[in-house]
């Protein structure tokens, strides 16, 4: 494993609360994975048997029924945290939307690891409970919001996590940053059709609220207006 020095994510995930000899104790029993695009690391109903820091890339977790319908349930960014620890089963499949890097290691020995260090136990809770702040705003955008609005609030938010991803120094949001999966994804996460979320884009950009250079790129225009129609 690579050295946590060389982590572009160090400072932002949850072993930024470690001091050098205990990262050098993390950094034993870790290891980096690579996950192509459409990968899967992490099987809903699984034995818990990993956890992850992701390092580069953007993750989805999502749900399925019995017919095999698929709901998303959140977006993970780098330097956020994945998998089950102190639990026996995984609660969501976690798929790479993006080529990604992440820092893994086994249950046992992250749970081990952070027993004996109550500084990360107490930054697994503070990520739980905004990870928890995050499902309960994500219920409301996929059950309760518009087109415009989920369109709204997805660029806003993106604009704002991909801060993370660009792993840049800013005070605040990207206003031009390029979205990391194609519209067919975009309409997967936000459970909208493909023709919904383009015209929902064209509609923006001839109402001045976003730019669209290319098929990708977002420019964003006008944030409060963005956030006026996020309701």
């Amino acid at each position: 494993m690579a050295s946590c020095d060389t982590c572009l994510v160090r400072n932002r995930a949850i072993c930024a609360v470690l001091d050098g000899d205990e990262l050098q104790s993390l950094n034993k029993i870790g290891r980096t994975r690579n996950i192509a695009a459409g990968e899967a690391l992490i099987w809903e109903g699984d034995d818990s048997l990993l956890v992850a820091n992701v390092m580069e890339g953007v993750l989805k977790l999502s749900t399925g029924t019995g017919d095999g319908r698929e709901q998303i349930v959140g977006i993970v960014y780098p330097a956020d945290f994945i998998g089950r620890p102190f639990g026996a089963r995984s609660q969501h499949t976690v798929t790479a939307l993006t080529d990604a890097r992440v820092c893994t290691f086994t249950r046992g020995d992250f749970d081990g690891f952070a027993r004996q260090h109550p500084e990360l136990e107490h930054k697994l809770l503070q990520r739980t409970l905004t990870e928890l702040d995050r499902a309960r705003h994500w219920m409301l955008l996929l059950g309760r919001k518009s087109a415009t609005e989920k369109m709204a609030t997805f660029l806003l938010e993106m604009s704002e996590r991909l801060v993370d991803a660009s792993c840049r120094a800013t005070d605040g949001p990207l206003d031009h940053f390029t979205l990391p999966f194609g519209r067919q994804q975009v309409a997967d996460i936000l459970g909208l059709t493909i023709e919904t979320v383009s015209r929902q884009l064209t509609r923006l950009k001839a109402d001045r609220f976003i730019d669209l250079p290319s098929r990708r790129d977002i420019v964003i225009l006008d944030r409060q207006g963005l956030a006026d129609l996020t309701g």
